[in-house]
């Protein structure tokens, strides 16, 4: 990729800008678009030495989003923090939260092997390690505590299918009417989930999947392991049927994981998560289609959405 052409792609401000960043002699090579993401535009930068050596970058740019400084500050000084635990995340390179020299604000960070993983076979396997993970994530204890949780989900908010069982809605939607449990504060990812979590896995054996790095931490926060558990658990039960979705909090918990000691408290933190899926379907169904997964459209997520909620309020409520 010549000169002009990959700063088409980046962009001539911030591909100056990640050149500053490089070890002598040094120079971006080629940039390649990672699929996935909702918020931003993710690039993998391959990065040239003068011995004709070559490693990894990636880049991470939010293109007309209001909150992007916050998000770009906020994931920087996670990946800060994460350095030495044992977390397997990228490390920080340089942040333009506020594009001072990039056409948009923008990270940089290091890049990390494997890759996401989204197919229904294996799940079975990558449950306990994604359970496992989560543990660790949230045994992380921040010297100064992040921010404290969001939830923008209301009950006047949500968003019932077309056809969805209402008794079970309207049931859910009275719960996240009361107030919140008390609870006990960790630091949360706040998006993890299959799609932002990297494996390596053996062609010939995909029960031997391993992570190998947890990706995109802009929304880490401080809050109830309920509530982390409760949004991977939303997201294995769209992607691969609700069934799954109800396991892992009894795969956090074989992890060594705590949650809620009563059942109607860890049933408001599930509820509020899948009905706030419930209002951005489309979006969460786009990449996954993106990765591969063609079969789940907006309308085949919203099912599974609705399967679930009700599988909750039928199990738990």
């Amino acid at each position: 990729m010549v000169g002009r052409e990959l700063a088409s792609v980046v962009g001539p401000l911030t591909l100056a800008w990640v050149n500053s960043q490089l070890e002598p002699g040094e120079r971006v090579l080629r940039a390649e678009a990672l699929h996935g993401g909702i918020t931003a535009e993710v690039r993998r930068l391959t990065v040239g030495a003068p011995d004709g050596g070559t490693r990894h970058l990636v880049l991470r740019s939010f293109v007309d989003q209001v909150h992007s400084e916050e998000w770009l500050t906020r994931e920087a000084d996670a990946l800060t923090l994460l350095t030495g635990t044992g977390v397997p995340a990228p490390g920080l390179v340089a942040v333009d939260p506020n594009a001072a020299r990039c056409e948009h604000p923008s990270l940089l960070m290091t890049h990390l092997s494997g890759r996401t993983v989204l197919d229904d076979e294996g799940v079975e396997a990558r449950l306990p390690l994604l359970a496992r993970q989560l543990v660790a994530i949230h045994a992380v204890r921040p010297a100064e505590r992040p921010r404290p949780y969001v939830t923008l989900t209301t009950a006047d908010t949500v968003v019932t299918p077309e056809g969805a069982d209402a008794a079970a809605w309207a049931a859910a939607i009275d719960l996240i009417r009361e107030p919140a449990p008390p609870y006990e504060g960790r630091f949360l990812h706040r998006d993890f989930q299959p799609g932002n979590v990297l494996f390596e896995v053996p062609p010939a054996d995909p029960a031997g999947a391993r992570i190998t790095g947890v990706v995109d931490w802009a929304a880490s926060s401080w809050g109830p392991a309920d509530l982390d558990v409760a949004h991977c658990a939303t997201n294995l039960a769209l992607l691969h049927g609700p069934a799954w979705g109800l396991r892992f909090a009894e795969a956090y918990e074989e992890a060594g994981g705590v949650l809620a000691a009563a059942a109607g408290e860890r049933l408001y933190w599930l509820v509020r998560d899948g009905l706030a899926c419930s209002e951005e379907v489309r979006a969460v169904a786009r990449p996954w289609r993106e990765a591969g997964r063609t079969e789940l459209t907006a309308r085949a997520v919203e099912t599974r959405l609705d399967a679930y909620v009700t599988a909750l309020m039928d199990t738990l409520g």
